[in-house]
């Protein structure tokens, strides 16, 4: 393993090392041939976004792991281009719900054969992981042709996104579940969730309470609405046709990631020797149509439902990401609100998923409190191309610290650092290892 230098997050060479060593250790155990799991009881099939994040991780140590990662989730994508939420493993199938045999997706036409899948999808944080896994070895990654067998599938997974996922013809892509934001029972969801019926046919099995407490996973009345969306779009072949289908949302964390994955696709673009301004473009129209997300009394993004035009009056973290967009015209108002009373207030030690300030604010309870790796990695980022990089490097070292100390836990506590969810989380795990090998770039 290639020794870590650098310092600049309060970090010690010697705990860096230790950093790295261990989180090697997790994703090594929870490598499975082709791809990584994202824990070994919890989820033991491939997760889309989760993959994505991983393979930013493993490409500090093996660009070569990182791309492989990114070619098992690539190998499920179907025909009109969405990259799902899940691939399955055919050996696991009991183990998680819902499984293949609730999606049943080899027979849903344009699916893949090779592979079962889910129907749902999760953000397109892809081109940014493929972008980020060639800068850690050209070399490596023109030698096997890397950016050029994934352009085109990176091109039509965002075809998809802004042609048939954008319901309200806004110039934002719709999510249809809760489980494609990847932030599942956030406060964004709550009204939208009422109206939807738990009247499920489907038993609801839940592998998932034994590999964590009830108090920190979404209760069973939400996993009978979670059910029935899934249901409803599964038996409607997957096709994004439902008229009346009754959860369409625009996330601002989703359509952030699909404007930074199109600045990543116009890089690969003129690596690769091909024009890249229509995705520039692209992510620019998607920046402008973000702005009808933004609540100034909040001070950041929130969620759209377009079944009624009502934009959601909650401050999650999702509404925070689109400090990575460049041009961001409300940089200094969402960096007040990241800075104030609803979020780190001077005192959390990584960024909380909603506001503190809340009356149904839970530290403990998923993503209605908790902090997330991945987003107060997605907030360093975003630091660091603003120029706050003290900021940025306090982040970076609690990610690696509270990690390596609570052996890779899902989530923590944002103020005490106290572990939540399940252990040895490999997109912890990788994060973890990436700030180990971070470097500035612009």
């Amino acid at each position: 393993m290639t020794a870590v230098s650098g310092t600049s997050d309060g970090v010690s060479s010697v705990m860096a090392e230790l950093i790295a060593a261990r989180s090697t250790a997790v994703l090594e155990a929870n490598w499975r041939t082709t791809h990584t799991v994202p824990a070994a009881g919890l989820y033991p099939h491939q997760w889309s976004w989760d993959s994505s994040f991983i393979a930013v991780g493993l490409s500090r140590i093996s660009p070569r792991r990182a791309g492989q990662e990114m070619d098992a989730l690539f190998a499920g994508q179907w025909d009109d281009g969405r990259l799902p939420q899940i691939i399955f493993d055919p050996h696991r199938d009991e183990d998680y719900a819902p499984g293949a045999s609730f999606w049943q997706s080899r027979l849903i036409p344009g699916s893949p054969k090779q592979v079962e899948t889910a129907g749902l999808v999760q953000p397109p944080n892809h081109a940014w992981a493929v972008w980020k896994i060639h800068q850690a070895d050209p070399a490596e990654s023109r030698s096997r042709s890397f950016l050029e067998r994934n352009y085109s599938k990176l091109v039509h997974w965002h075809e998809y996104l802004s042609g048939r996922r954008d319901r309200g013809g806004s110039g934002l892509a719709c999510i249809v579940h809760p489980w494609e934001s990847g932030t599942d029972n956030s406060p964004l969801w709550d009204t939208v969730m009422k109206r939807i019926p738990a009247d499920n046919k489907t038993d609801l099995n839940r592998p998932d309470l034994q590999h964590a407490d009830a108090g920190e996973r979404p209760s069973q009345k939400e996993y009978g609405k979670y059910f029935w969306m899934a249901e409803r779009y599964r038996d409607h072949g997957c096709d994004d046709a439902d008229a009346d289908y009754p959860f369409l949302m625009e996330d601002p964390l989703f359509n952030t990631l699909l404007a930074v994955s199109e600045l990543a696709l116009a890089d690969i673009a003129a690596e690769v020797g091909l024009p890249g301004e229509a995705h520039r473009d692209r992510a620019q129209q998607t920046t402008e149509a973000l702005e009808d997300l933004y609540v100034p009394e909040l001070g950041c993004y929130s969620a759209r439902d377009i079944t009624d035009g009502t934009v959601v009056k909650k401050a999650t973290i999702n509404g925070l990401i689109p400090l990575l967009l460049p041009g961001q015209v409300h940089t200094d108002a969402l960096l007040e609100t990241l800075n104030g009373p609803r979020f780190m207030d001077g005192r959390a030690l990584m960024v909380p998923s909603y506001d503190a300030t809340a009356v149904d604010h839970n530290p403990a309870l998923y993503w209605r409190g908790p902090a997330w790796f991945n987003m107060s990695w997605m907030i360093a980022e975003a630091l660091d191309r603003l120029g706050h990089t003290d900021q940025a490097a306090f982040l970076r070292g609690n990610i690696g610290r509270l990690a390596a100390e609570h052996n890779f836990p899902e989530y923590v506590d944002p103020w005490t650092g106290a572990a939540h969810g399940t252990r040895r989380f490999s997109w912890t795990a990788a994060l973890a290892l990436e700030t180990t090998y971070h470097r500035s770039t612009p």
